[in-house]
């Protein structure tokens, strides 16, 4: 199983989301070819209602502890609720370029 795939089902039994999407974004950093290091999660639940952005991270980076302390360095959460997801017109900002640089380039 890869770490993108063991997100998604991590995320999803913890979550039952309405919408789920697990991006590797490795590639846009100064890492190896097909690392499993950076992600973007966009995740939308009921579980989300009436709790503030920190609160919501906070379940996130609990259900994927084991995750966080391997192989991912970066993680990037989008979580909504389902009402917050139809404002948005179910769309997640798009990630920034990476402006870092890698050991070798200084």
């Amino acid at each position: 199983m890869t770490v993108q795939q063991d997100i998604e089902q991590q995320l999803a039994q913890q979550f039952a989301p309405l919408f789920l999407d697990v991006a590797n974004e490795s590639h846009m950093h100064s890492v190896p070819v097909n690392s499993e290091t950076h992600f973007k999660v966009v995740l939308v639940s009921a579980q989300f209602d009436g709790l503030r952005k920190v609160a919501r991270h906070q379940q996130v980076y609990a259900a994927l502890a084991s995750q966080l302390a391997g192989p991912v360095h970066a993680l990037a959460l989008h979580t909504y609720t389902s009402a917050e997801w139809q404002v948005r017109q179910e769309a997640a900002p798009a990630s920034p370029e990476c402006h870092g640089g890698s050991k070798a380039q200084q």
